[in-house]
């Protein structure tokens, strides 16, 4: 008879493991609904991309607002006052066409290509509406993150105030 040790998994399910077993090769034999627990506990604000690029905002342009859900697709970021939206995508959610974005599941591969292609055209339709709407948008991908000095530079040009639009000029008269 061999010594068994309890581990609570993800969705209050328990597994039994040997002592001698090593956790870490787990990964392999993933039960459905561990998989289904791992899903669930993606968020969908205040992820790590997401605060990493508003840490790297506050030293540039505080004052700004989150999640705005009387805008299209709740940007992240918005400062309302220069009419500007920030999106912090994650690669392989909105298919980027980077090394992580490009990567595909194996497992219920047609799935995931419905889906990220249904959030690409979610993403150009919400692009669409902000510039309707006379507002700009900046998208950062999370692999963006990688260069922090290249990301702080293209935040600090997309924040940097506005020339005054003919438009809003007074008239001289």
């Amino acid at each position: 008879m061999t010594n068994t040790v309890v581990v609570p998994c993800y969705a209050m399910a328990m597994k039994r493991r040997s002592v001698g077993d090593s956790i870490s090769n787990s990964r392999a034999a993933r039960p459905p609904y561990d998989r289904s627990a791992v899903m669930r506990a993606v968020k969908s604000r205040d992820t790590g991309p997401e605060r990493a690029v508003r840490a790297l905002l506050r030293s540039i342009a505080p004052g700004y607002r989150l999640h705005r859900a009387d805008l299209p697709g709740k940007p992240d970021v918005v400062y309302v006052g220069r009419r500007l939206a920030i999106f912090v995508h994650g690669c392989f959610w909105h298919g980027h066409d980077c090394v992580r974005g490009a990567r595909m599941p194996k497992a219920n591969a047609a799935y995931w290509r419905a889906k990220i292609a249904r959030n690409r055209t979610r993403d150009v339709r919400t692009l669409a509406a902000y510039s309707a709407m006379g507002w700009r948008v900046l998208v950062v991908y999370e692999c963006e993150l990688k260069d922090k000095a290249a990301l702080t530079a293209r935040l600090a040009v997309a924040l940097r105030p506005e020339r005054a639009c003919p438009s809003r000029a007074p008239r001289g008269g």
